[in-house]
């Protein structure tokens, strides 16, 4: 064989060899794609049940007339959960009791939604004993806020979208306009946000999966199976309670946890009654996400009207939106 022949042999092997390469990057990058695709419960139609339950904190008091009415009125049945009315002090009857009842839910093909009737404390305690095997054959709503972020970021890693949103104790002192966001959301029809825009702002725009919730219960899932993975997402939190000194140690940790470095951009809920010490912390819950947040180049939409107040606007979490911060507007549109 000559030199030049052989020479020519090698080129068109390392040629081959380049584009074979190419098409198993090209090959992962489209299973990446599948594999990351969330998977949104179907739209809700006429003559669908919602299960209403309690996964945390005990309801006990006869209150659950007006949420009845208006899931009626969108022409769904109701299923009353066990759990509804047992009283094991905080909670909604034992570990056990509230696991087997959310389970019962998840595995009855016939219930399209679960509406968790408060939050509290006690659905992290609940969260290791469910089997979500039925739940990936019959995907159905898991709907709520505040407590009940621990479902929607354990079913955001498992690749599932959720709704936050008001739950059914809040309904009576919910405005319109978060009552039709819950319904518009559940029924299939795309959301959009657009509100005045906030000093504090950030101006910008992103694009990206929206997760999130009550930034306790974000902070108090890093670590474990839970926890969402921050990467290229638009991070939602609100909050309800806190002392200040809570609010910065809580931020802190998600900036050394690496969540504020990958994120594309922050929806900032309302941020509720919070707490001071004696001697003041010296910024309010604002001021300290903006201090921990400022050297990062990303969009920051405040006072977005969702989290523990009557405007509790829907969230569809596990979804893309778009993003966009100018000085007159803020626009939060879902994408998928």
């Amino acid at each position: 064989m000559t030199l030049k022949k052989h020479y020519y042999l090698h080129s068109l092997l390392r040629f081959s060899l380049f584009k074979l390469f190419l098409f198993i990057l090209v090959l992962r990058s489209i299973n990446s794609q599948s594999q990351t695709q969330m998977i949104k419960p179907a739209n809700l139609q006429k003559g669908d049940t919602i299960a209403i339950l309690a996964t945390a904190r005990k309801n006990i008091d006869n209150n659950l007339k007006p949420a009845i009415d208006l899931l009626h009125s969108w022409g769904l049945e109701v299923v009353i959960g066990s759990t509804i009315g047992l009283d094991n002090n905080q909670l909604a009857g034992t570990d056990e009791q509230r696991a087997a009842d959310f389970q019962q839910q998840l595995d009855n093909p016939n219930i399209k939604g679960i509406w968790c009737v408060k939050g509290g404390y006690g659905t992290v305690r609940i969260i290791d004993l469910l089997n979500f095997t039925a739940f990936k054959q019959h995907p159905k709503w898991i709907i709520g806020f505040s407590d009940i972020t621990v479902l929607h970021n354990h079913l955001n890693t498992m690749g599932y979208k959720t709704l936050h949103a008001v739950m059914p104790i809040t309904v009576p002192r919910a405005t319109k306009e978060a009552i039709e966001t819950l319904r518009q959301s559940l029924f299939g029809s795309a959301l959009t946000y657009e509100i005045p825009t906030a000093p504090m702002n950030k101006i910008g725009k992103a694009t990206g999966e929206l997760v999130g919730g009550n930034l306790s219960i974000l902070y108090s899932l890093l670590g474990s199976p839970s926890a969402i993975d921050c990467t290229d997402k638009i991070l939602f939190i609100e909050d309800l309670d806190e002392y200040l000194y809570h609010v910065d140690r809580m931020m802190m940790n998600l900036k050394r946890n690496g969540c504020l470095e990958s994120i594309k951009g922050i929806v900032v809920g309302s941020m509720t009654k919070m707490k001071d010490n004696d001697i003041p912390w010296g910024k309010n819950a604002v001021e300290i996400i903006q201090d921990v947040t400022k050297n990062y180049n990303i969009p920051v939409i405040y006072n977005f009207p969702a989290g523990h107040i009557q405007d509790n606007r829907a969230l569809v979490l596990g979804s893309t939106v778009s993003m966009e911060v100018t000085p007159s507007r803020s626009t939060l549109k879902f994408i998928d």
